[in-house]
């Protein structure tokens, strides 16, 4: 967090997480989920061969695969989670690639985006991650609502 700037000064290049875990879009699904759990993260851009962001995966998509699929598929015993979907049978997921499941609706910026645009397009698109891209596509950060939260929290702790 940059301290040398007002909060309503602040952009996405100040706020963004900058190592950013990417996913490749032909990573098969279940690949993918096990990349996240053991990152703890609950969603990633997906990046196309050249690493151009062509979408999202996050913890939404594999709920709504569960949720589609002909039943419940559910680890009962031996795991532990720190969240609902990691409750999801990574060796039941389909045999897909990520390109099937991610999420292409997506919301972006660059970083030079102030932080009150930020958290509007977060708060318009119900998400929670944003992609922050570089002038090639590429991902160059990731701000979660989570960062959001520590600008606001420290701001008016420095005030």
């Amino acid at each position: 967090m940059i301290a040398t700037k007002p909060f309503t000064e602040l952009t996405a290049a100040d706020v963004m997480s900058r190592e950013v875990i990417t996913i490749p879009q032909t990573m098969l699904l279940h690949h993918a989920a096990h990349l996240l759990a053991c990152k703890q993260i609950s969603g990633a851009p997906v990046v196309d061969d050249n690493g151009r962001c062509v979408g999202i995966l996050s913890a939404t998509d594999f709920v709504r695969q569960v949720e589609s699929g002909p039943e419940p598929v559910h680890v009962t015993q031996g795991h532990w989670f720190s969240a609902d979907w990691q409750v999801v049978d990574l060796e039941m997921l389909p045999k897909d690639e990520v390109r099937r499941h991610m999420s292409t609706d997506l919301v972006t910026v660059d970083g030079t985006t102030g932080i009150i645009e930020l958290a509007r397009r977060m708060l318009d698109a119900h998400i929670h991650r944003i992609v922050v891209l570089d002038k090639k596509g590429h991902p160059a950060g990731v701000i979660s609502s989570t960062d959001i939260l520590a600008a606001v929290a420290y701001a008016a702790v420095e005030k």
